[in-house]
């Protein structure tokens, strides 16, 4: 049986562009994800990973991913996993652009049945996201739990 698409709405009150580098650019990830290092080919098939140090301190690959669409500055879709990327599922990203603020729009699916990264990822979206809506309108953010 299918999982349950997770899905999230946040408003971010910040132009369009920056909300779209919070998403996409190194520097708004190293932040948001504690230091970890952020690289994306913003091209259909593009790569997209997250590294950093290991608990052995050795370089380590925390999350891959692949590029499936862009539509600057409204639309991101990608396919990500944990570690290698050995399984994935995949991410888009809605940006509207409202009065003062940003509707982010986040669809999380196409888990496969036995991913265990479901759950990891119901909690951890709604946290990313207020890091990222801290971020853009306070300038700094929180540290995770």
């Amino acid at each position: 049986m299918a999982k349950t698409p997770l899905s999230f709405t946040f408003y971010i009150a910040a132009p369009i562009e920056k909300v779209w580098e919070g998403f996409v650019s190194k520097e708004a990830n190293k932040i948001i994800f504690m230091g970890a290092d952020f690289e994306v080919d913003l091209r259909p098939g593009g790569a997209m990973t997250w590294s950093g140090p290991g608990k052995d301190g050795k370089p380590t690959r925390y999350v891959t991913g692949e590029v499936l669409s862009v539509d600057a500055p409204h639309r991101f879709e990608y396919k990500f996993g944990m570690g290698d990327g050995a399984t994935m599922s995949r991410a888009e990203i809605v940006l509207t652009q409202e009065t003062e603020a940003v509707k982010v729009v986040v669809t999380n699916d196409a888990f496969k049945d036995d991913d265990p990264m479901y759950s990891q990822n119901a909690d951890g979206w709604p946290r990313i996201l207020s890091r990222l809506k801290t971020l853009l309108e306070t300038g700094k953010t929180f540290r995770p739990h």
